[in-house]
């Protein structure tokens, strides 16, 4: 077995790629139920989870939140609000601010799509027992708050 020269990158050990693989895999498996159903694409049913979790979040609260495009969003807010499920409105602590909140339609889809991911979450966990469940959740967790930290310099956060 012939070793890589180290600056060459094995994509099927680099960890963003994987992550980035899985993400799509995972996406994709659940996004095909909601996209027939109900006609949302990724970034619509994401902003509806959003909301349904923290109302009354801007546009640019909401891709702040999920790491999403901002021009994502706003197109996702746009056709969510012409399918009349979310509603905008203006904030009234501060006029120049919209605030979303999902309309009764928009609640009934979150409804309706949460048990299906609730479910393809609980059938793609069976793989592991209660032990690597309670590891990986750790290990994203530090993932996470590491990737957090490693891209705040290049945000202008740090030193």
């Amino acid at each position: 077995m012939s070793r890589q020269p180290p600056d060459r990158i094995e994509l099927e050990r680099f960890l963003p790629y994987r992550l980035s693989v899985l993400t799509n895999v995972v996406s994709g498996s659940i996004a095909a139920a909601y996209q027939r159903r109900f006609g949302l694409g990724i970034p619509e049913w994401r902003v509806i989870a959003v909301l349904a979790r923290h109302p009354g979040l801007s546009a640019a609260e909401v891709a702040a939140f999920t790491r999403m495009d901002a021009v994502a969003v706003s197109r996702a807010v746009t056709r969510l609000v012409r399918a009349g499920r979310l509603r905008r409105s203006v904030a009234g602590d501060d006029r120049r601010r919209s605030v979303l909140r999902l309309s009764p339609a928009g609640r009934a889809v979150y409804r309706r799509i949460a048990p299906l991911a609730l479910d393809y979450e609980r059938e793609l966990l069976d793989c592991l027992d209660a032990r690597q469940v309670a590891e990986l959740d750790s290990i994203i967790g530090k993932l996470t708050a590491r990737a957090h930290s490693l891209a705040a310099p290049q945000r202008g956060d740090g030193p």
